[in-house]
């Protein structure tokens, strides 16, 4: 299992956790980020060996990009063939993650989701493992707490992000027999590819170098 995160969105974390990941998932101006940081973050990848994804998402950095807006699917293909672009300026690019709002609204609307396709062409498309059929990366969260049906609960809810010792313990569930505990007590099978971290913070930056020492183990 490969294990990617989220960058250049102003965490300031690129440097600490990049030697533990194989995916960086670089976001591209719209909801966070600018030409300098993508630059810088590309770098380090590059220095580390780790696969360079996009990571697009709506225009709207007032709410990170966590909040759908009403658009056509014209304009979303725009936004997000203009993203990737800026990212492919910089270095080639492996694949594309949609953020926050677009992540969730390709699966939920089909014509997002056929937006999105015309966007990336042939680049392989990273979606939630739960709901990933006919995606060429089937992602888990390492950090988050899933609801019965699949999906994560929001953010805004208690509990809904896990703390270092429960993510660490989720970790090791998924990679011993690929199921995560839901929030009520059921479990979920996640056939996942790929583990998603993220290192905003010391604790995550901690977690992530104990989840690499993990995967490593087998």
């Amino acid at each position: 299992m490969k294990l990617n995160c989220d960058l250049a969105e102003g965490a300031g974390c690129e440097a600490a956790v990049m030697p533990y990941l194989d995916q960086a998932n670089i976001a591209c101006g719209a909801h966070a980020g600018d030409t300098e940081l993508m630059r810088s973050t590309v770098a380090l990848a590059r220095d580390h060996g780790v696969s360079i994804g996009a990571h697009p998402g709506y225009p709207d950095r007032e709410q990170f990009g966590r909040v759908s807006l009403s658009a056509s699917p014209d304009q979303i293909q725009a936004w997000v063939t203009e993203q990737i672009e800026c990212l492919a300026a910089l270095a080639p690019v492996d694949y594309v993650k949609p953020h926050g709002a677009l992540y969730h609204d390709m699966l939920q609307q089909p014509a997002v989701m056929e937006a999105i396709r015309h966007a990336i062409g042939a680049l392989p498309l990273m979606g939630p493992a739960p709901f990933a059929g006919g995606l060429d990366w089937s992602e888990a969260f390492a950090d988050r707490r899933y609801q019965t049906d699949g999906t994560l609960m929001p953010r805004n809810v208690a509990g809904a992000v896990l703390n270092e010792a429960e993510t660490l313990a989720q970790v090791r569930q998924l990679i011993a027999d690929g199921t995560v505990t839901t929030a009520g007590g059921d479990t979920l099978t996640l056939a996942a590819t790929t583990l998603c971290v993220h290192g905003d913070n010391p604790a995550g930056v901690r977690s992530i170098r104990a989840i690499r020492e993990i995967l490593d183990a087998g």
